[in-house]
């Protein structure tokens, strides 16, 4: 293992990345527990632009060891070139804990303070003088000049997964039966998501990608079912339609639906919260006001037989139907017991007579 170690390394510093990265994943089959054998990898994919992959390494290397400050740089680096600056201000934030007055750590948290505020619309155009030895992202790891594609990095097509999605939220389901839950190991970031399962005895399996849309990671939970594991993440953007599960360039076009039709947003403030409608309060509402409405001759007497039909039962329904329309509307009953064996004449109002109308 310390001769493929070695190897790697020579690799590494001939720029030949890619031997590196080989070579340090047949070092990391001999021995998974050793955290810099993952911060070296990952250092290696940054390099090759395999950014989703040099995260899962960086964030493997702090799992085993959660004071090698090299592992939260090179986290970082990787999580800014796929615009997580969040997740690298964290990140970075634990490394300069662990390695108090390192000036790479001091400059690239005030370089993710500027793109946070440039992202979110706060930052303030005014002009600095460049300080003196400053180290910048563009020094310390390569321009990305590469297409980024999708990466899923399962070590073996082991699991099946699918997804789907609402206004609110993505769900991810990984098809597993029966598996620990402490053989699980979920990592959310605000692109990505990473999966390990390691079940003793069997191969392991990874699954990482960086999303198509941005999450809230406080906010996403999985649940570890009999037959499945299922993630739930809430999307940063609400209504934001997810043309795919995985990121990708060709695809990433802002896609907005509609949200629910019950959803009201009161138009005078911006900030204000959703309201859902009360149908059956609104129904009642108008019911109430209906039967409290003042109406003046025929308009009222409508109103009053209208109601009286509402209320009725099948027969006074029966009844009322049959005797206004055989009477040409002269004759309202609601005697079912009276009009429904005869048919019923026709009564006019006083000083008028009935008239067949003729064509």
């Amino acid at each position: 293992m310390a001769d493929l170690e070695k190897k790697a390394k020579e690799a590494f510093i001939d720029d030949h990345f890619e031997l590196a990265v080989d070579l340090y994943t047949q070092a990391i089959a001999l021995n998974p527990t050793n955290p810099d054998l993952f911060a070296d990898r990952a250092q290696a994919n940054i390099k090759l632009n395999n950014f989703t992959e040099a995260v899962a390494d960086a964030s493997r290397a702090i799992a085993l060891d959660a004071s090698l400050a090299k592992a939260y740089l090179r986290k970082s680096i990787a999580c800014m070139k796929l615009e997580e600056y969040q997740t690298a201000k964290a990140a970075l934030g634990a490394g300069a804990s662990l390695a108090p007055g390192e000036p790479r750590f001091t400059n690239l948290i005030k370089e993710c303070d500027e793109c946070i505020a440039k992202e979110t619309g706060e930052l303030k155009n005014h002009a600095a003088d460049a300080p003196v030895n400053t180290v910048s992202i563009k020094d310390v790891e390569p321009e990305d000049t590469s297409s980024q594609a999708p990466m899923v990095i399962p070590s073996k097509p082991k699991y099946r997964h699918e997804f789907y999605q609402k206004p609110e939220e993505v769900v991810v389901t990984i098809f597993a039966k029966g598996i620990p839950a402490d053989s699980v190991t979920v990592d959310f970031g605000e692109q990505i998501l990473s999966v390990r399962i390691e079940v003793p005895g069997e191969d392991g399996y990874h699954f990482q990608t960086r999303l198509f849309g941005k999450i809230i990671p406080d906010k996403c939970k999985y649940d570890i079912l009999s037959t499945k594991v299922e993630f739930r993440l809430a999307k940063a953007e609400l209504g934001l339609h997810w043309a795919s599960l995985e990121y990708n360039k060709q695809t990433a076009v802002v896609q907005r639906i509609a949200v629910s039709s019950e959803i009201v947003q009161k138009p005078t403030y911006s900030s204000s919260k959703p309201k859902r409608v009360d149908w059956d309060k609104l129904e009642a509402q108008v019911k109430k006001e209906e039967k409290e409405e003042k109406l003046d001759g025929d308009a009222a007497l409508n109103k009053f037989f209208r109601e009286i039909y509402q209320d009725a039962d099948e027969d006074t329904r029966r009844a009322m139907k049959k005797s206004f329309v055989e009477s040409n509307g002269t004759v309202l009953s609601t005697n079912w017991k009276e009009v429904g064996t005869k048919k019923v004449e026709g009564s006019p109002p006083d000083g008028m007579e009935m008239r067949k109308w003729e064509y």
